[in-house]
């Protein structure tokens, strides 16, 4: 037997069934009251929308959907919907399923929650990425290097370790020259050949 039938003739049976049934209406208990409702999670999570009561799911619906109801069950729990009721191009009565009742809401649920509690930021530990640096040094065959800052009119620190936590020796301006006697990961130990200043500048902001 088709689907579609097996589905609509389960509904007919649940709303014959309901026809007896008395349920109080009151704000957002689950009731008899046919309309529209919004679809409401605690965890900000769709809704599984299902053939029949506790069956096979065949779609979902996102936190805050404007659903029509044709009836709330308080006593077992389920509700007939229109799925496809806003759908475009699809009309009214097309297709109904079921969806746990105690989600639907008479009124539109708050902002969707995050769904997850904020972690903080993970921390750098200076000295651990200090470490990190002087072990990434290699030896390289001595060449110069031209500073070049973020901005034309600013500076570029020589830090005494290549680390921006630690003390600035000098500053340089931008198309000063500096001579590179070691490599790291994110910084040169470099020289200058004015003052004889050994420190570290970060690659950033020089260029070859």
């Amino acid at each position: 037997m088709n689907k579609r039938i097996m589905t609509l003739m389960a509904a007919l049976v649940m709303v014959l069934l309901m026809v007896f049934t008395t349920a109080l209406a009151v704000d957002d208990t689950p009731s008899d009251s046919a309309g529209y409702y919004y679809v409401y999670t605690e965890n900000g999570k769709g809704l599984n929308v299902r053939a029949t009561p506790g069956g096979e799911v065949v779609g979902s619906l996102k936190y805050g959907t404007k659903i029509y109801c044709y009836y709330r069950d308080g006593g077992n729990g389920w509700a007939m919907i229109d799925y496809t009721y806003n759908m475009p191009g699809v009309g009214k009565g097309t297709y109904a399923c079921f969806i746990s009742s105690r989600y639907l809401r008479s009124s539109k649920p708050p902002a969707k929650p995050d769904g997850a509690t904020p972690t903080p930021a993970a921390q750098t530990d200076p000295e651990a990425e200090l470490n990190a640096e002087f072990r990434s040094a290699r030896k390289v065959d001595p060449f110069v290097v031209t500073v070049r800052p973020s901005r034309a009119s600013g500076w570029v620190n020589l830090r005494w370790a290549p680390s921006k936590q630690t003390e600035v020796m000098a500053t340089y301006k931008a198309n000063e020259k500096l001579l590179v006697i070691q490599e790291l990961k994110n910084w040169y130990q470099v020289e200058d050949q004015d003052t004889g200043n050994v420190g570290f500048i970060s690659k950033q902001f020089v260029v070859k």
